[in-house]
């Protein structure tokens, strides 16, 4: 069966692109699917770090990003809604770019996945400029990695004035 010759039932996740757009599933979550994927992220860039360094986890980043960008796109286009909740691969994306900004740590991953969510649902400017005006699968990936740099910068902040690994005054 062609992949486009109907649209895809919201939780058919025998299709590659909303596997991958949901998270593998954790989008169909019924309430705050996003908050769920960003969670989902934490234990997963844990182990992609202790298993390959925070290059691992940078490489997971941008492959989420691009592979996210084709999942989403292609939901978004046979599902006719700019941004629907059920696509989460942009808050895990999202997530782990933040994370990037810390070694491991379970207090700063914890802050980081406050400072991420608070990034993507409060939505500072260029994230709420992203989310209202790109579109396609581009503009569900983009507004959540400029989300995450704020997040991440942010994180970054904390760390030092705590004391963290960076040094910093603490």
């Amino acid at each position: 069966m062609n992949l486009h010759s109907a649209a895809p039932r919201p939780r058919d996740l025998k299709d590659p692109q909303v596997l991958v757009a949901t998270g593998f599933g954790i989008g169909l979550v019924p309430w705050a699917p996003g908050t769920w994927a960003s969670l989902a992220a934490l234990p997963a860039a844990w182990a992609i770090v202790e298993l390959a360094g925070p290059v691992g986890l940078a490489t997971a980043a941008v492959v989420a990003c691009v592979v996210g960008m084709w999942a989403a796109e292609s939901c978004v286009q046979r599902g006719g809604d700019k941004d629907p909740q059920s696509i989460v691969i942009d808050e895990i994306a999202g997530q782990w770019l933040v994370l990037l900004a810390v070694p491991l740590d379970p207090m700063l991953y914890g802050i980081g996945f406050v400072l991420f969510r608070a990034a993507d649902i409060w939505k500072p400017w260029p994230v709420s400029w992203a989310d209202k005006s790109v579109g396609g699968g581009f503009g569900v990936m983009l507004d959540d990695v400029l989300a995450a740099i704020y997040a991440g910068l942010a994180l970054y902040g904390i760390s030092y004035l705590i004391g963290g690994p960076f040094g910093g005054p603490g």
